[in-house]
């Protein structure tokens, strides 16, 4: 036996004796850990528990621990001796961190969670984990009109370092694509054992003893009678049984996964001959302040304090989920088999319990805690054919009020429930927490299905117009499910109402090639009930004829500034497409994409320099049609035209070249000789710029105007264009306007 520092101990605690330590269910040494004062101390393979009796005050309404030394220990509750005593009054502890000074807030421990077991010893609040410590201080507050009950105590447990064999993966993770299997068979171990009637104390919870409730020949109680006529071959007790399920199995950690102490709790099992119909949704409230790979240690501390503190056969949920996700066996007795729990007073003998590790009256249950319990429940409800969102009657087998519902019963009282509902929809307790408890419908929702919020977010072809999506053939299509991926069993790419593809459920798209022509296309969610959903369809069209230039690209000179670098030019094209024209691409000699409709652009070239301008017409399918035009701009300065009259040179940087030619003379004329096939000419302008009669192969085309209320250089003010190059003649005559008779030219420009 342990000793305690600085305090002696004693084999049994009797009620109202303070200063003594107990220490119970002693088990082999183990790991090392470290004291308060720094020293190496021995730590247990198994867990253990440690218990100190609180000192009740004279008038009976209030109790305490003062601070004290304690062996390690990294959970702890407070019990009383009557387990069928209520605690009226608030109960609050403290603890150190081992090997330190730091001392916690004062901690509430949870009063409500109901009777234990039957033939429990002890009653208690619920067990809180503080971490690792090394010190205590308790204090209870209890109510003016209530005693408060006898035997107070506070245990303390050491979950000890383990044995486990490893974690299975959190229960969101993907679920299993092979359709789950409902044929019913008895497990293999059990399929030998027969059946007998029990009427010893293991009926749970206080219930008046189910004579219904069946355990194998060697596990039964020397008590219980051999010759009852209930009895019978196990492999026609459901309870006995392990049906397969509609739903695939979530990845469980087993007992050895999480290092139970078996030799604490060699009682057999107890299971439920009509099966499971109910899940039960508990917390184990205090303190979210965990770590998750502390979640095995949490889980052996509780099964020790519900057994050596409460006087339990086993630990009383049958399964247990962290805030990761992972799921964890609880109660012994096959994951896959009804085992009767001690979780849900007055109505263990037809549900299973699950319990979250956390207090969710502080916080939200992230999305993992509630995929895995959903995943959980729709495995176990589905062995008995029960909807997660259906209801059911339950028999109430004690007296009872509710928390969320304020309705009350009493024993043998048909009441409904639903399928998947809160430990307070059965007692008064807030238990699961106000925060899960209302994400209750949204587990019913995962576990039962079809999927949510399945979208189909795009159907990517190569390009979309309006609501239809083209493609040569491939297409993605994307989606999205509110329904989480563990829940969700496959998803199917349809065409025209045909299965094409189909992917995981935790697949977000999938690609399918399309025959020619048009087609529906939607998406499919299966989840793992079987239950289906689909999107509504978008239409695609796969084609692969390529577009046509009905007008192919030419290229012309415009009006503008002109530069020796930038001479100003209109590039013009009509491009279409049996299906959708999608877009038009200048790739060179600049980088401009048009939209469907546009069929001319304004841009410059530079002069001299032959360029080919590259186009690339793209329908919405991703066909491609491509094309040139090449051209050159020339700038013939004026000093290379034929002159008759008057006219007079001008300096001026703004000029093309530096120079430009003026005259008033009337019928002056310019004329110039190339081999193109368009043509500009440029001015200067000004507010008494005179005008100037413009003639093409001896033909008078225009009389222009080259008044401008700003001064102008190099302005191209009139332009003529050809189908093809020839040679072609320009001449400009003066009109000699009145009042304003001048003009200015800076030569002629013309592509080739």
């Amino acid at each position: 036996m342990r000793s305690s520092r600085g305090w002696g101990i004693g084999a049994v605690v009797a009620a109202g004796v303070s200063g003594v330590l107990v220490v119970q269910g002693v088990s082999g040494g183990g790991a090392r850990g470290v004291a308060a004062d720094g020293k190496p101390v021995s730590r247990p393979l198994a867990g253990e528990e440690y218990a100190a009796a609180l000192k009740v005050a004279a008038d009976g309404d209030s109790a305490t621990l003062a601070r004290r030394d304690t062996e390690p220990f990294s959970m702890l509750g407070v019990t009383w001796s009557d387990p069928s005593a209520k605690m009226a009054g608030k109960v609050e502890v403290r603890t150190r961190d081992a090997g330190t000074d730091n001392w916690s807030s004062w901690l509430e421990l949870g009063t409500d969670s109901g009777p234990g077991e039957e033939g429990a010893t002890r009653a208690g609040t619920e067990p809180a984990w503080v971490g690792a410590s090394d010190g205590v201080e308790v204090r209870v507050d209890g109510k003016e009109s209530a005693e408060l009950p006898e035997g107070l105590r506070v245990d303390m447990i050491d979950p000890g370092t383990g044995s486990g064999s490893g974690l299975e993966p959190p229960g969101f993770a993907a679920a299993s694509t092979e359709p789950p299997d409902t044929t019913i068979t008895p497990d293999e171990t059990d399929s030998a054992s027969r059946t007998e009637t029990r009427t010893d104390s293991a009926a749970s919870a206080s219930e008046p003893p189910d004579t219904s409730l069946t355990r194998t020949p060697s596990e039964t109680p020397a008590s219980a009678s051999t010759s009852d006529p209930a009895s019978a071959d196990a492999s026609t007790s459901t309870g006995l049984m392990a049906p397969k399920s509609t739903a695939p199995k979530p990845p469980i950690t087993s007992r050895a996964g999480w290092g139970a102490d078996e030799s604490i709790s060699p009682e057999a099992p107890t299971y439920l001959p009509a099966g499971i119909k109910a899940v039960v949704v508990h917390h184990t409230a205090a303190t979210n302040d965990y770590t998750c790979d502390q979640s095995p240690a949490m889980i052996r501390a509780i099964h020790v304090y519900h057994v050596k503190s409460n006087g339990w056969r086993d630990i009383g949920y049958n399964f247990l989920v962290d805030k990761c996700g992972t799921i964890f066996e609880g109660r012994k007795g096959g994951v896959d088999k009804a085992v009767l729990g001690a979780h849900a007073y007055g109505f263990n003998t037809q549900t299973t319990g699950i319990s979250v590790l956390g207090n969710y009256n502080l916080v939200e249950p992230p999305t993992a805690v509630l995929t895995s319990v959903a995943r959980l429940a729709a495995w176990k409800l589905g062995q008995y054919g029960v909807d997660p969102a259906g209801t059911t009657t339950l028999t109430a087998g004690a007296a009872g009020t509710s928390q969320y519902n304020t309705r009350t019963w009493k024993t043998g009282d048909q009441l409904s429930f639903p399928t998947i509902h809160g430990h307070g929809d059965g007692y008064a307790t807030e238990c699961p927490g106000t925060k899960l408890y209302a994400q209750l419908p949204t587990i019913r929702s995962y576990a039962a299905g079809p999927v949510t919020g399945l979208t189909l977010k795009s159907v990517t072809g190569a390009g979309t117009s309006g609501t239809r999506t083209y493609t040569k053939s491939a297409t993605t299509v994307s989606w999205a499910a509110t329904t989480p991926a563990a829940l969700i069993a496959k998803f199917e790419v349809l065409v025209d109402g045909k299965v094409a593809a189909t992917t995981a459920g935790t697949a977000t798209s999938g690609t399918v090639n399309l025959a020619l022509g048009t087609h529906s296309v939607a998406v499919r969610a299966t989840h793992v009930s079987g239950k289906a959903t689909t999107t509504a369809a978008a239409t695609v069209v796969a084609e692969t004829a390529a577009p046509a230039f009905t007008t192919a690209p030419n290229l012309s000179l415009t009006t503008g500034t002109v530069n020796t670098t930038a001479v100003p030019v209109t590039l013009k094209w009509k491009a279409t497409d049996s299906a959708a024209l999608k877009e038009v691409r200048l790739t060179a000699p600049v980088a401009k994409t048009y939209g469907p409709t546009v069929t001319g652009a304004n841009l410059t070239s530079k002069s001299g320099a032959a360029t080919t301008w590259s186009m690339t017409a793209y329908d919405q399918a991703g066909n491609t049609k491509a094309a040139s035009v090449a051209g050159t701009p020339v700038i013939l300065q004026e000093t290379s035209a034929t002159r008759t009259g008057t006219w007079t040179t001008k300096s001026s940087a703004g000029y093309l070249g530096g120079k430009s030619y003026s005259s008033s003379a009337k019928n002056a004329t310019l004329t110039w000789t190339f081999t193109g096939r368009s043509a500009a000419l440029a001015v200067s302008r000004a507010s008494a710029s005179g005008q100037v009669n413009v003639y093409v192969d001896n033909v008078k085309v225009a009389t222009v105007d080259l008044k401008s209320a700003t001064t102008k250089y190099r302005d191209a003010i009139w332009t003529k264009s050809w189908s093809a190059s020839a040679k072609h003649t320009v001449k400009i005559v003066v009109v000699g306007t009145p009042g304003r008779p001048a003009v200015t030219t800076d030569g002629l420009v013309y592509l080739k």
